[in-house]
């Protein structure tokens, strides 16, 4: 089996066994005939917590969970004080993940600010970092960074990026999705916000919001409830008070199982570590750069790996590909003409080379 989906859905070795051990164990403690059950699950919560803390360097006390990467950016949205958008102009990439894009639509409408979307130029299939500091003047009270695309696996030089922000007088927040966890990653910006699927191999529901301490305790999160209090236990209704860390954000009775279906992702990450996942992935992608130049493709992502995530893609537009691959024991996507490959942990060369055998296969069959 040739697996390239870990843009998508990330695996790794015995993922169903540990998985299965981590959710059977949550079963036996919540169906215990005792009174340990919330404790058990508190302390699971802990653990993903503590090890999204760990893999991007955050400090203590300032990272959560959310659904996804879109409620992430939306608490911390309606959490920022009014003066801090209001008038001024946000900025943001057109190769964006479209979820954050439409979400943040709707909320200049009902904040007050200026949506600016940069777009590619010279022809290029992704928004470059000198486009981005081009359009990005001391208006823009907000910048949200996309590390990694999901179109073109182009990764920004978040320094740069970040010590321009810092010129400008902005607020910086950043999408790690595409490149945590196959890329090293240090919290630096304001606001970091990502999901434990992809290169982590997690489960859809465990996203993660981080908060920088200053930005922290300007924060009043509108979505609020018994779980973003400094006490949940306090039925006092006159007397909510925020918690001062980053359970502010949180709201009603928090969802525990995935984090507990993704802590073995995060933990295959963190005890193979990300530069060894990291060298394993670039030497695939080179085979698989050589391949798509042999064959004439047009690769869309950045040939220099250090502008790029951990995938490889190439403008495709070839009917039925993704059907052809899957039957010949392969398995990538497409989003419209762009064939996305992101070789992980269990990809091998072998698997590359029958990748490109089969594209070659097809080209021929195109022509």
């Amino acid at each position: 089996m040739g697996y390239f989906l870990y843009h998508s859905i990330g695996t790794f070795p015995g993922k169903q066994s540990a998985v299965d051990r981590a959710l059977a164990d949550f079963t036996a403690r919540w169906c215990a005939g005792d009174d340990g059950q919330w404790p058990a699950a508190m302390a699971r919560r802990a653990d993903f917590i503590a090890a999204w803390t760990r893999l991007i360097g955050a400090p203590e006390g300032t990272l959560t969970l959310a659904e996804s990467v879109t409620a992430a950016l939306y608490t911390l949205m309606r959490g920022l004080p009014e003066r801090r958008l209001a008038g001024g102009t946000l900025l943001v990439a057109q190769d964006c993940f479209p979820s954050l894009h439409f979400l943040l639509a709707e909320l200049g409408r009902r904040m007050g600010f200026a949506l600016q979307t940069v777009a590619p130029t010279q022809g290029r299939t992704y928004v470059t970092d000198d486009d981005m500091v081009a359009a990005w003047g001391p208006q823009v009270r907000l910048a949200l960074l996309t590390w990694v695309t999901s179109t073109a696996s182009h990764r920004c030089d978040l320094d740069r990026l970040i010590d321009h922000g810092r010129r400008m007088g902005s607020l910086i927040g950043v999408d790690v999705t595409q490149g945590v966890g196959i890329r090293p990653y240090a919290a630096k910006a304001d606001f970091t916000v990502g999901s434990s699927l992809k290169w982590l191999c997690g489960v859809p529901g465990a996203g993660v919001l981080q908060v920088m301490p200053g930005l922290l305790a300007e924060c009043a999160p509108e979505s609020r409830g018994w779980f973003s209090q400094a006490d949940p236990f306090s039925w006092d209704l006159d007397a909510f008070a925020l918690a001062p860390d980053a359970r502010r954000f949180d709201n009603g009775t928090p969802n525990v199982l995935p984090a507990v279906a993704s802590q073995p992702g995060i933990d295959h990450v963190l005890n193979t570590g990300v530069e060894i996942l990291a060298d394993h992935n670039r030497h695939l992608c080179a085979l698989l750069l050589d391949g798509a130049r042999d064959l004439g493709l047009r690769i869309v992502s950045p040939e220099d790996a250090a502008m790029r995530g951990g995938s490889i893609m190439v403008d495709l537009p070839s009917p039925g590909l993704i059907a052809f691959l899957r039957g010949c024991g392969i398995f990538a996507d497409q989003r419209g003409s762009i064939l996305r490959l992101s070789p992980g942990t269990i990809t091998t060369a072998e698997d590359c080379h029958l990748l490109i055998a089969a594209l070659a296969e097809q080209t021929e069959r195109a022509a």
